[in-house]
């Protein structure tokens, strides 16, 4: 695959920084990205490399961009079954199992989604400058249900974009110890990192941690559970588990934020990202994605129900 070239002409009538212009240009590329490309001289104005990403360029400026096919990452894709909900060529649509990391990091560099998706997809165009798919958002090990995975940059940066601007929708069912002080309610309690234990979250002081709100309502109501449908707001680390803690009603089988003995036979937690509302790259009208509760979470339903 060969470089990709990019000319534009500024025609501002203010001298304007490179970078600034360039992300207008090609928005499609973080700003990160595009100084990358600039610090490593595959930007020129007028003919001449560019010396840096503050660089001003004036009125009638020719500027050229040279963007390099993307690099290995160094991950090999893995082949592992995928549940796909959805495919385009900008973009994959995942109900993941549970127990399956999304990500490689430290003690599980393989048999990840982002290996698995690599495995399908070998051929994508990649994110970043290399080749492996984007990741907007993420599950929990042993939380089940929806996934978004970002084939391309427009594609990334067009996802991120309504995550972080909170225009996606989403659903999880959760069955909990217990019931919530309301059958329906309103979370607001903000989320950092635990101050005893370095590698778990808590819910701390506004000042302390970053802001997490969630909904829930009843969905159904047994003898000693509650079936709850969260809609976080926000997306912060173990949100939704913590959340549950808060109101005192703790995720089934939450090993690390639930009760200490089971009051079910299951394996995981009983969290699952069940619905997404989104839109698609280059359409207008948001689109609805689900994914069925798993059959061992049904199973637990049957037997909280008997």
């Amino acid at each position: 695959m060969s470089d990709r070239t990019e000319k534009f002409i500024y025609g501002g009538d203010k001298t304007e920084r490179l970078d600034k212009f360039l992300v207008n240009c090609l928005p499609e590329f973080s700003r990160a990205r595009l100084q990358g490309l600039i610090e490593d001289g595959f930007v020129s104005i007028n003919g001449v490399s560019a010396k840096k990403s503050g660089q001003p360029i004036d009125s009638g400026a020719e500027i050229e961009v040279r963007v390099p096919p993307p690099v290995p990452s160094g991950l090999v894709g893995e082949d592992i079954p995928l549940d796909i909900i959805f495919e385009n060529d900008d973009l994959i649509i995942v109900n993941k199992p549970a127990g399956m990391v999304v990500h490689p990091a430290a003690g599980h560099d393989s048999g990840t989604l982002v290996h698995a998706v690599l495995g399908y997809d070998p051929d994508m165009e990649g994110i970043g400058g290399e080749e492996r798919p984007g990741l907007v958002h993420r599950l929990d090990k042993e939380t089940s249900g929806l996934i978004v995975l970002a084939k391309n940059e427009r594609a990334h940066r067009w996802l991120q974009d309504q995550f972080r601007l909170r225009t996606v929708e989403k659903t999880y069912l959760a069955l909990v110890d217990g019931k919530p002080p309301t059958p329906a309610g309103r979370v607001e309690a903000s989320i950092g990192r635990d101050p005893s234990h370095r590698k778990k979250m808590a819910i701390v002081s506004a000042g302390k941690g970053r802001e997490a709100v969630s909904e829930y309502k009843t969905l159904e109501s047994f003898r000693d559970h509650t079936l709850l449908e969260f809609h976080p707001h926000t997306g912060r680390t173990h949100q939704i588990r913590l959340h549950c803690q808060f109101l005192g009603c703790p995720i089934v089988g939450d090993s690390i934020y639930g009760k200490k003995s089971l009051s079910v036979e299951i394996n995981r937690h009983f969290l699952h990202a069940a619905k997404l509302k989104i839109v698609l790259p280059n359409e207008k009208t948001p689109r609805v994605f689900e994914a069925e509760l798993p059959v061992e979470l049904k199973k637990v339903l049957e037997e909280v129900n008997r």
